[in-house]
């Protein structure tokens, strides 16, 4: 899962990607959040990872994401922005019925759900995908692969 905002602050978005243990892509979400901070996008996303998950009685999930406030946010309730608290404590009682797992990878780990942010920048609400999208299924593919992707600077 990712979470992403078009400036700082601005309108945020999150989104997932849901695989199986052949790693085949059985679901994504992409949602828009409206206007708030990076933390609030990350934080959000996961959660709706989990209450999704929960909800398609999914019982086995591995979170995945870039951020470490994430990771630790599931460690400890103190890291979690009092807008989010209750919606927290209670994914987190979720997650105890669950295999669940949280781990950090690094920020171009996922650039599927990187892609599924951007869609959810542009829609209205929660969507919900049984495949990932099509426009963007090489990078679907390549992902699914284990290859890199890289993002380029220019300095």
């Amino acid at each position: 899962m990712d979470g992403a905002t078009s400036g700082t602050p601005s309108t945020v978005a999150c989104g997932g990607i849901y695989r199986n243990n052949e790693v085949v892509c059985i679901g994504c979400f992409a949602q828009n959040l409206g206007f708030d901070s990076s933390l609030i996008a990350e934080l959000s996303g996961a959660m709706q990872a989990i209450e999704i998950a929960y909800r398609k009685n999914w019982r086995n999930l591995w979170l995945e994401t870039d951020s470490m406030l994430v990771v630790l946010a599931f460690k400890s309730i103190t890291t979690v922005p009092w807008s989010l608290k209750s919606r927290s404590k209670n994914c987190i009682n979720l997650t105890r019925n669950m295999n669940f797992v949280v781990s950090h990878i690094y920020r171009k780990g996922n650039s599927c759900a990187d892609r599924l942010v951007n869609i959810g920048l542009s829609v209205t609400s929660l969507v919900w995908f049984d495949e990932f999208h099509s426009e963007y299924r090489t990078e679907y593919i390549r992902n699914m692969l284990g290859l890199p992707s890289y993002r380029f600077v220019n300095v």
